[in-house]
């Protein structure tokens, strides 16, 4: 019985999280807008316009649940649940610090992949269950676009886990931090993982998976359905896309899967590429001798600075990229990432058995 209330307990933890950073990451959001705009953003609702975003989510849940006349009832009410399910189970492998993830699996970052495709079926579900014709442009433009994009991301993927030799997050995380005498003389001569820091992560140790980071990266933004490629929801030619015909709760959990889903890709580049919860500053002299570069607590906050400086790009490129059009948007994924991504998984092939 304890067992399954400490894991409800984790999902309400999650669940509150999500919600959290999607009120702040709103607010966030208008705020750097309204910087790179020129302009103030909200200014009247609570100090520097802070409670905004609560009046915002106050109103939309009094808001009418309304089905459209003509709509596929089953599949309009069930999409939203699904978009943000999919994305909400992708937490529960995510390891914040030493020893510290909802679930512990060897197979944690193939399960996060498998489970956010379910996110396409639910887009999919919404747009034809609406039964109007912006809704299934919408949902038809997401479902390319977030297909195309698994695969130079995927192939990025597979380089670092080449290099890792492991699919479990917990693992990889803890490569780029301290290794013993032994595993370094095992890593090879360019590991400096014996002191850790910013050249233990795996941009630093392998230099091309720099490349495959900025490839994952972009496509990160095109599954998130985030500018420069939000050609899904262009208000300008589709009002609002897959959601247009959602209101209340039920818009409020297509954008809550929109915000936790930028969180969970940034934190999955912040694993693989940027060295996870580990410190960039070297585990040695004065600060590891006073443990604050060190431990779970420590490992929770890097993990989570690094994670949400990947956010804040994200917002920055938003307002500053113009939108692509869909042939730029194939090409660039078809003729440009998925090659760079190949040949990174290539080269971390070749780097693996000759200078690992």
């Amino acid at each position: 019985m304890n067992f399954y209330i400490t894991y409800f307990i984790i999902a309400i933890g999650l669940f509150g999280f999500s919600a959290l950073f999607a009120l702040f990451g709103v607010y966030a959001e208008r705020k750097v807008s309204a910087f790179i705009q020129d302009r103030l953003g909200p200014t009247e609702t609570g100090k520097f316009g802070s409670l905004q975003t609560f009046a915002d989510i106050l109103k939309m849940l009094q808001k009418e649940l309304i089905t459209p006349a003509a709509a596929d009832k089953l599949l309009f009410i069930l999409a939203p649940a699904i978009i943000f399910i999919a994305v909400y189970l992708g937490f529960a492998a995510l390891p914040w610090g030493p020893g510290l993830a909802p679930a512990r699996l060897n197979l944690g970052l193939y399960y996060i992949f498998a489970v956010l495709s379910i996110e396409t079926l639910g887009i999919l579900m919404a747009g034809w269950g609406s039964n109007n014709k912006y809704s299934i442009l919408g949902a038809m433009r997401s479902a390319a676009q977030i297909i195309s994009y698994e695969v130079p991301a995927g192939f990025a993927i597979i380089s670092v886990v080449m290099i890792a030799q492991t699919l479990n997050l917990q693992d990889i995380s803890a490569q780029q931090g301290i290794l013993s005498t032994e595993e370094v003389k095992f890593a090879g001569f360019w590991d400096v993982s014996s002191i850790g820091g910013l050249f233990a992560w795996n941009v630093f140790r392998a230099p091309h998976l720099l490349i495959a980071f900025v490839i994952y990266f972009i496509a990160s933004l095109a599954e998130s359905n985030r500018a420069p490629f939000d050609i899904p929801e262009a208000e300008s030619e589709l009002v609002a896309g897959f959601h247009t015909e959602y209101t209340g709760l039920r818009f409020a959990l297509v954008f809550l899967a929109e915000y936790s889903m930028m969180f969970l890709v940034s934190m999955i580049g912040v694993i693989l590429f940027l060295g996870a919860w580990n410190t960039p500053l070297p585990n040695i002299g004065p600060l590891h001798l006073a443990g604050w570069t060190t431990g779970a607590g420590w490992g929770i906050v890097w993990i989570t600075i690094k994670t949400l400086a990947l956010v804040g790009v994200q917002m920055w490129i938003r307002w500053t990229l113009p939108r692509f059009r869909v042939d730029q948007l194939m090409n660039l994924c078809w003729k440009v990432l998925t090659p760079l991504a190949f040949l990174c998984m290539l080269v971390s092939g070749i780097w693996r058995v000759f200078l690992m």
